[in-house]
């Protein structure tokens, strides 16, 4: 992986601090709204480490492939990443 791993590990420490919460919130019964908050505040994070991750695989996986003019399957890669977030 080219991403930046403190960054990525942090975050992904983060939302794994939320999905705990969250966890707690379902079995304390809270209020619906509250753990939907907390939902989409942990989507949110994953989101960002997703992007993260892709951004260091275009910088490093994908500009190297073109720099070898060989960046067909790298292209593929990415419009098939393109296509499941798109859903």
């Amino acid at each position: 992986m080219h991403a930046d791993k403190v960054k990525v590990t942090r975050l992904l420490k983060t939302a794994r601090g939320q999905l705990d919460g969250l966890l707690k919130m379902v079995e304390e019964d809270r209020y619906c709204i509250d753990i939907s908050n907390q939902l989409m505040a942990t989507e949110a994070i994953l989101r960002k480490v997703n992007k993260e991750v892709l951004h260091g695989h275009l910088e490093c996986c994908v500009k190297e492939a073109l720099e070898n003019n060989d960046a067909t399957e790298k292209m593929q890669e990415i419009m098939a990443i393109m296509d499941k977030l798109s859903k």
